[in-house]
């Protein structure tokens, strides 16, 4: 395709272009892993085009992405780790010295170097998975605990719960499609915890919960696997690293670890919080990030994730209020069907959350 061509003589990859084909499940940018040949070996890298729709400040991303995994480099550097192309992304820059491109059509993109013999999982399958992806995570935000600069905020209140509920409030107070009378249950169940959106807020306002640098978005498959060992190896997909708090993050790894359900499943006997993965994950991150965090930061690592599902309900519902407008939909009701996924999640963190903080304590 003429347009790859374009964009295999736009970055300092090294050899002979071949050929790109697409790569990976993600669903916001465009990605293609590259073929290349080197001295008659095969090379490879990843070739991705930026969705500057959803990133509308792309060299401000690219200039985040640039710190966080030079600085990461600099650590693993330091603390003599083998294979560093294992285990940080690898930029690859463009022509023009810029860690982006911008093509004839006005699209930006982005090349790293492909990590071999890595895998993403999409669905947790044991408790030694979300240990290792916990563990990944801690070491990435303690890495960059003591990053010099503070990053740009590539999406603004993204975790604000208290702007995620002011907005479902609206969209009840507007109900454009009179569909708030069918979903009285789940609007009760959002009215009922409303001092829950507060808390990290509150807390980090009073100075009690530091900002940090975070990831957003800790979902198991944002962390590569090896192939052969199932240890964890890189953390990616590093557009929404930001200025927040590690409770976001680690709140957003119990949501989407703890539990097998699909994010739609509309029979709610099928889902629940799984204790032995909560534990799991309690276990990976304390191992590397129990050195930085302060005593409030993980004394409310159980309700985090309480917190972030409850967050996520939230803009489901707020988005079927709306008309489905946010989130694409296959069926009708899905979005509502999704937010009592995520809601029933909360309830059954509710009930275990004796068992959720003793697990904390005793580590």
């Amino acid at each position: 395709m003429k347009q790859f061509k374009e964009i295999a003589e736009a970055f300092q990859c090294p050899g002979t272009y071949l050929g790109d084909e697409p790569y990976g499940s993600g669903h916001i940018n465009d990605t293609y892993k590259a073929f290349y040949q080197v001295d008659g070996s095969p090379v490879h890298y990843i070739h991705q085009r930026i969705n500057h729709h959803i990133f509308q400040d792309v060299p401000a991303l690219m200039e985040n992405i640039g710190h966080v995994t030079r600085h990461q480099r600099k650590k693993f550097e330091r603390a003599g780790a083998g294979d560093l192309d294992r285990r940080v992304l690898t930029l690859v820059p463009a022509m023009d010295g810029k860690d982006f491109y911008r093509d004839s059509e006005g699209n930006f993109w982005r090349t790293y170097l492909f990590i071999e013999n890595a895998v993403g999982v999409d669905v947790v399958e044991n408790t030694e998975q979300a240990f290792e992806a916990a563990k990944a995570f801690g070491e990435f935000q303690c890495q960059l605990a003591d990053l010099p600069v503070r990053l740009h905020e590539t999406i603004p209140g993204f975790h604000h719960t208290r702007s995620r509920y002011d907005t479902l409030m609206r969209a009840i107070e507007a109900d454009p499609l009179n569909r708030a009378a069918s979903v009285k249950g789940d609007i009760a169940f959002a009215l009922e915890r409303e001092e829950l959106v507060d808390t990290v807020i509150d807390f980090m306002a009073a100075g009690e919960i530091p900002e940090r640098v975070t990831h957003n978005d800790t979902k198991l498959n944002n962390v590569l696997l090896d192939s052969t060992t199932g240890k964890a190896g890189c953390v990616i997909d590093l557009d929404t690293v930001m200025p927040g708090s590690v409770l976001y993050d680690f709140g957003d790894m119990v949501r989407s670890t703890t539990t097998n359900a699909a994010e739609d499943e509309p029979d709610s006997s099928k889902i629940s919080m799984d204790i032995d993965y909560f534990e799991a994950l309690v276990n990976g991150y304390l191992e590397t990030a129990s050195g930085f965090l302060v005593p409030r930061e993980k004394e409310l690592l159980p309700m985090s994730g309480k917190l972030i599902t409850f967050e996520i309900g939230l803009r489901f519902l707020t988005d079927y209020l709306d008309g489905d407008t946010y989130f694409k939909t296959h069926r009708e009701g899905q979005n509502i069907d999704r937010c009592r996924k995520q809601f029933k999640m909360v309830q059954s963190m509710e009930e275990q959350m004796d068992a959720m903080q003793k697990i904390v304590e005793d580590i």
